[in-house]
C-alpha cells in the first residue's frame, strides 16, 4: 500500500519536517556523486553496522546511530521514505511543536537503531535509512489522528485501486506487516550475511512513537481539529 495524502491540513508551514526531507535529499545527492569505492567506504563509516557498534564503543560507535538515518540505498528507498514523512510528519509537527518534533524524530531514529542493534547484534551489514525515525512519526500519528483518512494506492496483481482508508486501518495493517516480516527475518538462516529490510528498526520506532507521544504532546491538544466521522473505505478509482 502506498499513501498518497491524508485529509488533515497542516495549520502552519512544517519547517522542521521540510528541512528533514531536504537534508535527506541533499545527503543522497552527495552519495550519488561518490564513486563505487568511495560510496562503500562512506556507507561503512556512516551506516549503522551492529558488529562495529558492539565492538568499537565510544563516540565513534554511537555516531552512526545519527548519521545512518540520513542515508539511503537508492532512489526508491529515498522516495518512499520521504513520501511517508511528507504526508504524516507535518501533522505530528503541528501537534508537538517544532522543537519537540525535531527531538521526537531524532529520538525515534535512535530507538529504532537500538532495536536493530539488539535484533541483529552479529550482523556486519551496514544499515541506512530514515524509515526507523519515520516509523516513530507513524506511531505518533496513529495516536494523535486515529480517525484521519489516508488516500492509499493499492496494487493487486493487474489492478490498481485508490481508496480512502482510516488511519487506524492503514497504519495498523502496516505495523502488523512489519511484525510478521520481522519474526520471519529472525528465523532466516542467512540473516547475518545478506541485506534486506530492517524490520525491527521499524517496529522499535513505531512502538516508541505510540508510547511516548502522549507524554510529550501539549495538553491543549494542539488546536481545534475536528476529526471526520468514521465511515466505510471509499474507492476513488481502479483500473487494470
Amino acid at each position: 500500500m502506498i499513501p498518497l495524502r491524508d485529509n488533515i491540513p497542516a495549520r502552519r508551514f512544517p519547517i522542521v519536517n521540510i528541512t528533514l526531507i531536504a537534508l535527506n535529499v541533499l545527503v543522497f545527492l552527495f552519495e550519488s556523486l561518490l564513486g563505487p569505492e568511495q560510496l562503500d567506504q562512506f556507507i561503512l563509516m556512516a551506516g549503522l553496522v551492529p558488529t562495529n557498534f558492539w565492538q568499537v564503543g565510544g563516540l565513534s560507535g554511537w555516531f552512526p546511530l545519527f548519521t545512518s538515518m540520513f542515508l539511503h540505498g537508492g532512489w526508491l528507498h529515498l522516495i518512499s521514505n520521504m513520501l511517508a514523512l511528507y504526508i504524516f510528519g507535518d501533522n505530528v509537527e503541528d501537534r508537538l511543536g517544532r522543537l519537540r518534533y525535531l527531538l521526537f524524530y531524532l529520538g525515534s531514529g535512535l530507538i529504532a537503531g537500538g532495536a536493530h542493534l539488539l535484533a541483529y547484534s552479529r550482523s556486519s551489514i551496514p544499515t541506512v535509512g530514515a524509515s526507523g525515525a519515520i516509523a516513530g512519526v507513524l506511531g505518533a500519528y496513529l495516536v494523535l489522528y486515529p480517525s484521519a483518512r489516508v488516500v492509499t494506492l493499492i496494487p493487486v496483481f493487474y489492478f490498481i485501486r485508490i481508496v480512502e482508508l482510516p488511519a487506524l486501518v492503514y497504519l495498523g495493517f502496516w505495523f502488523i506487516s512489519q511484525l510478521f516480516n520481522g519474526f520471519l527475518a529472525l528465523g532466516a538462516a542467512d540473516v547475518f550475511q545478506s541485506g534486506g529490510v530492517a524490520w525491527w528498526a521499524h517496529i522499535g520506532g513505531f512502538v516508541f512513537g505510540l508510547l511516548i507521544v502522549r507524554f510529550i504532546a501539549p495538553r491543549d491538544g494542539g488546536g481545534p481539529y475536528v476529526m471526520p466521522p468514521p465511515r466505510s473505505p471509499r474507492v476513488y478509482w481502479d483500473r487494470y
